[in-house]
C-alpha cells in the first residue's frame, strides 16, 4: 500500500494516518502560542539572565591593577574574605558604565558597601581618565585587558555586576545599568541579608 493511500484512509483502518494529519499544524500552533504566552508573561523580567555562576565560588583569577595607577589589583582570594563584596566590571567605552557611575558611587559613600572593579578590555590612560572625571567608588580595580577574566566570570556586555557572599560565593548578578529600582529592589536587599 502506498503513503497516498494510507493517507486517504485506503488500508482498511479508517483512514487513521489521514485524521493525525490534521492534528500535527494544531500541534505546532500550540507550542508556538505556548512560547509567545511565556514571552509575554508580565511576572517575567526579559533583562534577568540566568547564570550557572550563581551560588558558586567566584572563578580564580589574579589581575595587576591598573597601569599608572596607585593600589592593589584583585585577585579571588580578594573575595574570599570574609566581606560582602560588589564587583563591577565596566570600561570607559561604555556608555551605560557612564549612567550607573553615580548609583555606585552614592552606594559606597551611602552603604559603606565594599566595591571593587574589574576594568574590562579598556586602554589604561582611557581609564585613569574616565576615573578622575567621575569618581573613582572601587577599593580595588583589577585590569582586564585580555577579557580573560571577564570569560571566567561569563560576562558578555558590560555593565555587569554581581553581589559576592563573605565566602566568596557569587550570590546575585546583574546584567545592564543599575539604576535607582534595581539598586532598591534587588542590590540593597541582597546585600543586608547577606551582611547579616
Amino acid at each position: 500500500m502506498s503513503v497516498k493511500s494510507a493517507l486517504q484512509g485506503g488500508d482498511g483502518k479508517g483512514g487513521k494516518l489521514f485524521r493525525l494529519a490534521y492534528f500535527i499544524p494544531a500541534i505546532v500552533f500550540g507550542v508556538i502560542a505556548g512560547y509567545l504566552l511565556w514571552g509575554l508573561d508580565p511576572d517575567r523580567d526579559p533583562r534577568e539572565i540566568p547564570s550557572v555562576m550563581i551560588d558558586k565560588p567566584v572563578p580564580e583569577f589574579e589581575l595587576a591593577p591598573i597601569e599608572g595607577m596607585k593600589g592593589p589589583g584583585l585577585a579571588a582570594a580578594d573575595l574570599r574574605n570574609g566581606q560582602v563584596t560588589l564587583v563591577n566590571f565596566f570600561a570607559s567605552w561604555c556608555v551605560p558604565c557612564r549612567v550607573e557611575h553615580p548609583i555606585l558611587i552614592e552606594l559606597v559613600e551611602r552603604d559603606g558597601v565594599r566595591l571593587v572593579g574589574i576594568n574590562y578590555k579598556n586602554e589604561p590612560e582611557e581609564a585613569r581618565a574616565w576615573l578622575a572625571e567621575l569618581g573613582n567608588p572601587y577599593a580595588q580595580i583589577g585590569a582586564d585587558t585580555s577579557g580573560r577574566a571577564g570569560i571566567e566570570w561569563g560576562v558578555y556586555g558590560l555593565p555587569e555586576t554581581f553581589v559576592i557572599d563573605k565566602q566568596g560565593r557569587i550570590r546575585y548578578r546583574h546584567v545592564g545599568p543599575i539604576d535607582a529600582r534595581v539598586m532598591e529592589r534587588e542590590i540593597r536587599p541582597r546585600l543586608r541579608e547577606l551582611g547579616e
